[in-house]
């Protein structure tokens, strides 16, 4: 369910701007819908560390019940908005991440958790059932999102609060902490230095996706340099922090550890390569390919993560078989070929033709997730087990971290190639493409002349594009056929195909390639390592600083 809310908005948020009466397209508003998508998966990326560092200290599960506790409290919340426009909007954001410090509580401790409680020869296979079941929520999202919007938008977020509820008292009556736990004092100057770095780190991405000036993007923009460059400042100084205090937060040594640090490479590499698929293929599908094939824009959220289908059968099979056979032959071999198929998966993609045939993309999806599937369960069971039992939550904590800041910075790679392909061909074809239907030139120009992230978003809330773009004040000055061609299903279709599979092409090459240095950094893992059962050593002094 954690995962599941990073995703369910990607298809609902059309239904959750109408339902609160906000236009997220007017470039005013662009920060609120951005702001909604990825401020949970901010949150979690930054807080994840503290928490499963929390969890060694005083239990993990009584954090892991505690966040069930956060979640369900915040996803009431969600439901409950009364604020309409910029306040509704600002409610929401303010919610969802309240709500992200119980998905970080989840994700942070459930790995121990798992850990501890299952013996190394069953590691892999558990863990990989735990993996499914977070990166299955990711796509199954796109589809409960699809079909509770339209009903009502409130029960995207209602869906969250049964199982909250439940997760809750299950919880606190069935789990027991069976790992061993090392009380020590808290790390503040290691926790401030890390939250304030990585948030402006993500912060930065997060507006540097966004227009500035004359610019299709706003990397040149003084404060998104200045959030990029402060934030990796603070970072280089929280690693100075963390090896001068006696009780650290954030375990340095731990990448000692060979088959840690490179199963870490290897999963950050994994979620850059991963994270802006999604965003990619609902674009591409809600944006092209479903309108070409009788779809209306509205109707195309929900199709597209029902097309999206064998990405996700394709992880859930292959992820617990992974974790079962490595558990008797070891990690490298599948994580690493996970990986090589992963790879060749994007290839497979990036030489579709925009108006593919849909069976031949099925099985290029099938081929991504059985590839990511093949990898997540091993690469985890890895991790965890190179890691000392009393250090378990910070390192899951860590492992996540690098995954969830990857899956931000990939949304932000992603979408910064597809603008830059759109960027050079769009405005003329889009110019050329409406003054041959008779629209002025005045108001071609003006449309060319909107940042292409414009037409990303309008594409990926299904609204139709030409329509949010023009306005009815300029649709209603043109012949009735005229207006009827261009905001019907072939038009914005084949006027954004060629511009599209430049960008295609980009974001599918770079994807490969963090897929392939991801299968090296696997191969490079070592042989199957597990770290012994040792008790935990006493808390040392506290050394002085400064």
């Amino acid at each position: 369910m954690a995962t599941i809310n990073a995703s369910i908005l990607l298809i609902a948020l059309p239904d959750i701007f109408r339902g609160i009466g906000i236009n997220p397209l007017t470039p005013g508003n662009t920060s609120y819908l951005l702001w909604l998508i990825m401020g949970y998966m901010v949150v979690t990326a930054v807080l994840v560390v503290s928490f499963g560092r929390l969890g060694d200290m005083f239990g993990r599960v009584r954090m892991y019940n505690a966040g069930f506790a956060v979640f369900a409290v915040f996803s009431i919340l969600l439901s409950v908005t009364w604020l309409h426009g910029t306040g509704g909007a600002l409610w929401l954001i303010a919610m969802r991440i309240l709500q992200g410090v119980g998905g970080a509580m989840l994700m942070a401790n459930s790995s121990a958790i798992i850990t501890d409680a299952f013996p190394v020869e069953q590691r892999g296979l558990a863990l990989g059932l735990n993996q499914v079941a977070g990166i299955a929520g990711s796509f199954l999202g796109l589809i409960i999102g699809g079909v509770l919007a339209p009903i009502d938008w409130r029960l995207v977020f209602l869906v969250s609060v049964p199982v909250g509820v439940a997760g809750t008292v299950w919880a606190y009556l069935s789990l027991h902490d069976t790992g061993l736990r090392r009380p020590a004092r808290m790390d503040w100057w290691g926790n401030l230095t890390f939250a304030v770095g990585l948030v402006a780190v993500l912060v930065g991405i997060t507006y540097g996706i966004q227009p500035y000036g004359g610019h299709a993007m706003g990397w040149t923009k003084p404060a998104v340099l200045v959030a990029l460059v402060g934030g990796a400042a603070v970072l280089a100084v929280f690693c100075l922090v963390e090896r001068r205090v006696a009780e650290p937060m954030f375990h340095l040594d731990l990448f000692r550890i060979r088959a840690f640090t490179a199963g870490n490479l290897a999963g950050l590499l994994s979620s850059l390569g991963r994270g802006g698929l999604m965003f990619i293929l609902i674009i591409w599908l809600q944006g092209i390919w479903l309108p070409r094939h009788g779809y209306t824009f509205a109707s195309t959220p929900l199709w597209a993560g029902i097309y999206m289908l064998p990405l996700t059968v394709g992880f859930i099979v292959a992820g617990p078989v992974s974790g079962w056979l490595s558990d008797r032959f070891g990690p490298r071999l599948f994580a690493t070929g996970g990986m090589v198929l992963a790879a060749l998966s994007f290839v497979g993609l990036m030489v579709l033709p925009v108006d593919f045939r849909y069976g031949e993309f099925a099985a290029v999806l099938l081929l991504s997730g059985i590839g990511m599937g093949l990898f997540a369960a091993p690469n985890r069971a890895a991790i965890m087990n190179s890691l000392p039992p009393y250090q378990r939550g910070v390192g899951a904590g860590m492992s996540t971290t690098f995954q969830n800041a990857a899956m931000v910075l990939s949304i932000g790679i992603f979408f910064s190639l597809m603008i830059s392909g759109l960027a050079r061909s769009l405005p003329h074809a889009l110019v050329a493409g409406l003054t041959a239907q008779g629209v002025p030139g005045a108001d071609a120009a003006r449309v060319a002349a909107l940042p292409p992230v414009a037409v990303l978003f309008a594409s990926l809330l299904g609204y139709n594009p030409i329509q949010s773009l023009l306005g009815p004040g300029v649709l209603g000055h043109l012949p009735a056929e005229h207006a009827a061609y261009l905001t019907g299903r072939s038009f914005f279709p084949a006027l954004i195909s060629d511009p599209f599979a430049h960008g295609l092409t980009a974001a599918f090459t770079f994807a490969a390639v963090a897929c392939l240095v991801a299968a090296a950094a696997s191969a490079l893992r070592g042989r199957r390592y597990v770290h012994h059962e040792e008790p935990a050593p006493a808390p040392a002094p506290a050394r002085r600083t400064g």
